[in-house]
């Protein structure tokens, strides 16, 4: 499936800019990785998916003079500003039920979010089993739109600039274009990660998302009309007040003799936001309450993105409109404002008829292509060709009969 829909579709339009400048590197089926290759121009590269039909495709994201040679020869020239965002770096309510982790040296074993050492040994080497589901892309779609947002209003980088895919699997895509960050080195693309997630930040005189602040201190919080990281708290912590009810704030630690305080005097809090574009003292919600409404907004407010991947000036990421090898579903870009009513489970499918029969194990219930289909557990079943190369490509079903109709 993965050879016929390489040979039917033509994705040389989505090739990288300045194709001949970019490395490309490739997983193929029983060869495992090549890289270390180049093209000339789409159509060399559509021929090399033709003949090779590779399970996942990558291309640098940097620039190189030359990029078939070692790493320490290429000759680099810039690389864009890539984020990618995953549900495995999220914790979600969902991982717990379908994600599992086994330690590759002593097998203790866990569900959740894979960890970066085992608990028991130390070992950082994992053999996991994931699923994608409607929470895990709603929450990554989440984190998208929170880092999209500061890369226009706190970065002021436009659309022609930006671009977002769907990544395939369990999240998504998000490519700097730009002169701007052409040439930028690791530590100044750190400087960037750690202003999206929030690391270090110091807000206000007395830190307020940290610390406890003086009442004078209230006085010169964040406003709604400030810039950058004071300015995005600021309207955070408006809107959760504006919708917040008593238990809203007892969740987030304020006792519950104060939240149901502040709840009370809700409107005259309110009011001083938009008096004078900040929050003032109000009758028995002192600093602590105002610190846990902080603390809250603040961890609401940064974007989950992998570090690792966004400082790498050298890093390989999948080719646009390559099948996915843990799914078979496509890398998809759309356009920025697109992406609140974006459906990857629609369109991210790259088979579109065809149904073959397969032997399912533990299959959790899924959605695909506008179809919902399972729970599956030890049992054969016919399915459109979309959701069985699905399930077989995350090691939860076997072909029972090849054929496809």
């Amino acid at each position: 499936m993965f050879r016929s829909y390489y040979e039917e579709v033509d994705i040389s339009p989505c090739s990288p800019a300045n194709i001949e400048k970019r490395e490309f590197g490739f997983i193929e089926f029983g060869r495992g990785m090549v890289r270390h290759k180049s093209f000339k121009d789409e159509n060399e590269l559509g021929q090399y998916l033709k003949a090779n039909s590779p399970s996942d495709a990558y291309y640098s994201s940097a620039y190189y003079s030359d990029p078939e040679t070692t790493m320490e020869k290429k000759g680099w020239l810039g690389a864009d500003l890539i984020f990618d965002i995953d549900a495995d770096h999220i914790p979600t309510t969902c991982n717990k039920i379908h994600d599992e982790w086994t330690c590759e040296a002593c097998h203790f074993a866990g569900i959740g979010i894979t960890p970066e050492k085992c608990p028991v040994c130390g070992g950082q080497k994992f053999a996991a089993k994931t699923w994608l589901c409607q929470e895990c892309l709603d929450s990554a779609k989440l984190e998208t739109v929170k880092l999209l947002d500061m890369l226009a209003n706190d970065f002021g980088l436009g659309e022609k600039d930006v671009h977002v895919f769907f990544s395939g699997h369990r999240g998504y895509h998000v490519h700097v274009e730009s002169k701007s960050v052409l040439e930028l080195d690791p530590v100044a693309r750190k400087e960037i990660v750690d202003y999206v997630t929030g690391l270090g930040l110091n807000i206000g005189p007395n830190n307020i998302a940290g610390k406890t602040p003086s009442k004078a201190a209230l006085q010169k919080m964040p406003r709604l009309s400030d810039i950058g990281w004071r300015g995005r708290l600021a309207s955070q912590m408006h809107s959760f007040i504006l919708r917040a009810e008593a238990n809203d704030l007892v969740n987030i630690g304020v006792k519950r003799r104060a939240a149901e305080t502040l709840i009370q005097s809700k409107d005259s809090v309110l009011k001083s936001w938009n008096d004078i574009g900040s929050y003032g003292p109000a009758k028995g919600a002192g600093p602590e309450t105002w610190k846990r409404i902080a603390e809250s907004c603040f961890a609401a407010s940064t974007s989950k993105v992998d570090t690792v991947v966004t400082t790498d000036i050298h890093r390989l990421i999948r080719l646009t409109d390559s099948l996915h090898g843990k799914t078979g579903l496509r890398k998809v870009e759309f356009p920025v404002s697109r992406i609140d009513d974006f459906d990857p489970f629609k369109s991210g499918v790259a088979f579109k008829g065809g149904r073959v029969t397969v032997s399912a194990n533990d299959v959790p219930e899924f959605r695909l292509g506008g179809e919902t289909f399972g729970p599956y557990k030890d049992c054969k079943v016919d399915l459109p060709v979309a959701a069985a190369v699905l399930l077989i490509c995350q090691d939860r079903a076997e072909i029972v009969d090849e054929h496809v109709q």
